[in-house]
């Protein structure tokens, strides 16, 4: 599996930070998700003592999860500070007297800032299309997991966006959508990291847009713009984007045109060590190959 270009993460950071007021506004497909998210912890039975959310962006996973979870202590990493601000404002104050607001950690999900096998559940909405390593991310999920413990997620898949990258496919070489991983890598990933029974399916959405402008616009006011090392400079110039706008346009039915989203939805859990039948724990050891 080849790795998508790279994210400046510096640049990604005041992209997400800039977009914090706007944010909310404009991630509908973030919070329908979200939901979906929710509805599937109802046929997963687990209590998890501590949560971690995982790219928690402006906290709209967590009254979810808080009423889901009352006895639970939730943690909300996300790479903006001020992403994590407008998670701590969701919280009304009347409800700080009864409710304590969740633990809010400016970090990356790439190098968790937690000790290892210190929460019992991983959540992380839409998050992982912003990893440059995603094998990394998922052996952080691990780590900081505790044995029994359960991942969940959900992840932009290859199809999403597809109608603006092949717009722009032919203007120039620069990569001006992210490339997202397949389903079937992410699963290996998983297995690879140690995780046991995954589970793994796709749902596609299509929002409309009015025009190339407004999908921009959206795109822009969820911090989701070019943010790759290998980026064009400066802003896309007035000649580039009438040739976008007129390779999108054949697109259009009933007025509108279309934008995909390929969601890939996942669970898996960090495994009970085993043990014998007198209760010693059973250590693997890999038999080292011969030159």
């Amino acid at each position: 599996m080849s790795l998508p270009p790279q994210f400046d993460k510096r640049v990604l950071r005041r992209s997400f930070e800039r977009a914090a007021r706007s944010y909310d506004a404009a991630a509908v497909l973030q919070h329908e998700v979200c939901t979906r998210m929710d509805e599937r912890l109802d046929l997963i039975k687990h209590q998890p003592s501590t949560v971690l959310d995982a790219g928690s962006g402006t906290g709209n996973a967590l009254p979810g999860l808080r009423e889901r979870y009352p006895r639970a202590r939730v943690f909300a990493l996300d790479l903006a500070l001020t992403m994590l601000q407008r998670a701590r404002e969701r919280v009304p104050w009347w409800k700080s007297f009864w409710q304590s607001p969740a633990s809010l950690l400016c970090g990356d999900i790439e190098q968790l800032p937690l000790t290892a096998g210190c929460v019992d559940m991983v959540w992380s909405n839409l998050a992982l299309q912003w990893v440059n390593d995603p094998d990394k991310a998922f052996a952080e999920f691990h780590r900081v997991l505790a044995p029994g413990g359960l991942l969940m997620f959900s992840t932009f898949g290859p199809d999403t966006l597809k109608e603006l990258r092949a717009a722009y496919a032919g203007v120039d070489r620069h990569t001006h959508v992210s490339r997202f991983i397949d389903l079937h890598d992410i699963g290996d990933i998983l297995v690879k990291r140690g995780f046991a029974d995954p589970v793994m399916d796709m749902e596609p959405f299509t929002l409309t847009y009015s025009d190339v402008r407004a999908l921009m616009h959206d795109l822009k006011a969820i911090g989701a713009h070019n943010v790759t090392q290998n980026r064009p400079p400066g802003l896309t110039g007035r000649a580039r984007f009438a040739a976008v706008t007129g390779a999108y346009e054949p697109l259009r039915r009933d007025g509108k045109l279309p934008a995909t989203f390929e969601v890939v939805y996942g669970h898996a859990w960090k495994p009970l060590p085993r043990v014998t039948a007198s209760g010693k724990r059973v250590i693997d050891i890999k038999p080292t190959q011969g030159n």
